[in-house]
């Protein structure tokens, strides 16, 4: 997998940390770069280790099923991506508001693990396509950080009307980069 191809993927997955930082920064009003980093930070930490752990699970079974993983990566990458699109187009889309705890420690790992379960099941399929996993966590975890404090700033300062589009974008990345893997190990595209 090129590194244009991780970057992609790493903006995809971010997108779901991208539209929680935003409720963030709305629900704060405040511009404490402090605040900022924290979101990043744990959002970045949660989106580069959840690979890593689904890459190991992965990696344990990927010679079970070797023969059909590029459709097993296919249908992952689609489910994920439909399930952003589809709640990003939810009514109930509003940022919940916030109360005096809301940066910590508990909270904002429970959100950590909420936004990144879906980087857990594309880390295995990064082991079925052996991706270096190192190199992939790192790049979708700092991706993750400089999005999710651009996201808590963008909170901030316009309110909530990007956080359905984050994550429709997010959704449709994914579903592309599904396909477009199905399609190569099917070889009907050769990139």
């Amino acid at each position: 997998m090129s590194l244009i191809e991780l970057l992609i993927i790493s903006i995809g997955l971010s997108m779901d940390a991208f539209a929680v930082s935003v409720c963030k920064g709305l629900s704060t009003g405040e511009a404490d770069r402090k605040k900022h980093y924290t979101v990043g930070i744990y959002f970045g930490v949660f989106q580069g280790l959840m690979p890593i752990i689904g890459y190991l699970l992965g990696y344990r079974f990927h010679s079970h099923i070797e023969s059909i993983d590029h459709w097993i990566a296919f249908v992952l990458l689609g489910l994920i991506g439909l399930n952003m699109i589809k709640e990003s187009r939810e009514e109930d889309n509003q940022c919940a508001i916030e109360d005096e705890d809301a940066f910590s420690f508990k909270k904002m790992c429970i959100l950590g693990i909420a936004t990144s379960i879906d980087a857990l099941a594309v880390g295995i399929t990064f082991a079925f396509l052996q991706v270096d996993i190192l190199k992939a966590a790192s790049m979708i975890g700092i991706t993750t950080f400089l999005i999710s404090t651009i996201g808590v700033s963008i909170g901030c300062k316009f309110g909530s009307k990007f956080k359905s589009k984050a994550e429709l974008a997010g959704g449709i990345i994914l579903i592309v980069m599904g396909t477009k893997i199905l399609l190569e190990h099917l070889g009907i595209l050769v990139l």
